[in-house]
């Protein structure tokens, strides 16, 4: 499931593209002229703090750091909502050309409090959500978006905020009816004894108790740890020829952090990696590839839910186009399949797929 973007460029988006540029040059003059503005106003005031009477201390410098921030900022507000809209025109008529729908803004449900709840993502202090696709996969309905998690922490003047989580939340209907809960989670989170034992009999969210799931796989204990309120429909809905589709799926996506929670007829997945979907750019020579770039980071995640459901008969729904499944690079956030102009790479590190 990949979108046609030479198609897309030869047509109405290329069309559209073209008429931003006005729009692009009016942002750039916009910026330019708020910083020359900020800059001439900042200047006198800053010369104040420095030579004038020394009452101030040590904050001055807190004082003109902030302010240089401030107008940068300001000044580039015009350059940010420039390439909101042409990200947001690129994405859209991708998502379109797709069958599905595409939205900048993202309001997280009750799949985004299933995945904190049941440990797919860790706590955290400030969250951000942007970049929604939502429609049918294959007739199954999904949700997918971007979640950006920050905790605070150290203190005094060391405080600052940290990355806990950049990725995307996948929710996605589940092929094979299924009453209980399951989570599918990574090997050794949790054991007993602080971590050095064997893993957990049971795990409890919220009051809720999950049992562990034996499985006779052993590579599959190696990688993962299964846990259910509902011993007899887990080991239904991991079945052992799932088990090894799973296995499989992780080398073929490159799925170090693979997670997932079947719960109320879904399929949940928490997915690391960094900034996607930024097509948005005020270069209009990298357009085609802003938009291939995404295109591929939205057919490897599609392909990656689609290849974790099941038919209504217990079959792994990509399991026989899997090895064709897109270049794991693309859950990464890497740029594959067309030549890249250089530039400063977005987002933070990843952790897993």
């Amino acid at each position: 499931m990949r979108a046609n973007v030479n198609q897309l460029m030869q047509g109405q988006l290329g069309e559209w593209l073209e008429s931003q540029s006005a729009m692009r040059a009016a942002a750039k003059e916009k910026a330019a002229s708020r910083w020359t503005w900020g800059a001439a106003l900042l200047m006198p005031v800053l010369a104040f703090l420095w030579f004038g009477p020394d009452g101030l201390g040590s904050f001055r410098t807190f004082i003109s750091i902030g302010a240089a921030i401030g107008v940068g900022v300001w000044g580039y507000q015009p350059i940010a909502e420039a390439k909101k809209q042409i990200k947001v025109g690129i994405n859209s008529a991708i998502a379109a050309s797709l069958g599905v729908s595409y939205a900048h803004e993202v309001e997280p449900g009750a799949e985004f409090e299933s995945a904190k709840r049941y440990g797919l993502l860790p706590s955290y202090d400030r969250s951000g959500f942007e970049d929604r696709w939502h429609g049918a996969l294959e007739g199954h309905g999904f949700n997918l978006y971007e979640a950006h998690l920050e905790e605070r922490r150290g203190s005094g003047k060391n405080r600052r905020w940290v990355t806990v989580f950049r990725g995307v939340i996948i929710q996605m209907a589940f092929g094979r009816p299924f009453r209980s809960t399951t989570l599918l989670q990574r090997a050794g989170k949790h054991k007993k004894w602080l971590g050095l034992g064997s893993a957990k009999d049971s795990v409890s969210f919220d009051g809720h108790q999950l049992d562990f799931v034996d499985q006779v796989h052993p590579d599959f204990d190696e990688v993962f740890a299964l846990y259910s309120d509902d011993q007899v429909e887990a080991r239904v809905l991991v079945h052992p020829s799932y088990l090894e589709h799973l296995l499989r799926l992780e080398s073929a996506f490159g799925a170090k952090e693979l997670r997932a929670l079947f719960t109320g007829g879904e399929v949940i997945l928490a997915v690391e990696g960094k900034d996607m979907f930024e097509s948005g750019t005020m270069d209009a020579k990298q357009d085609r590839v802003r938009a291939e770039e995404t295109a591929e980071q939205f057919a490897a995640l599609a392909g990656l839910a689609l290849a974790i459901n099941q038919t209504e008969r217990g079959r792994a729904i990509g399991a026989a186009q899997m090895p064709q499944a897109p270049d794991s690079r693309a859950l990464h956030g890497e740029e594959i399949g067309a030549p890249v102009v250089a530039r400063p790479a977005g987002g933070f590190g990843c952790k897993g797929i």
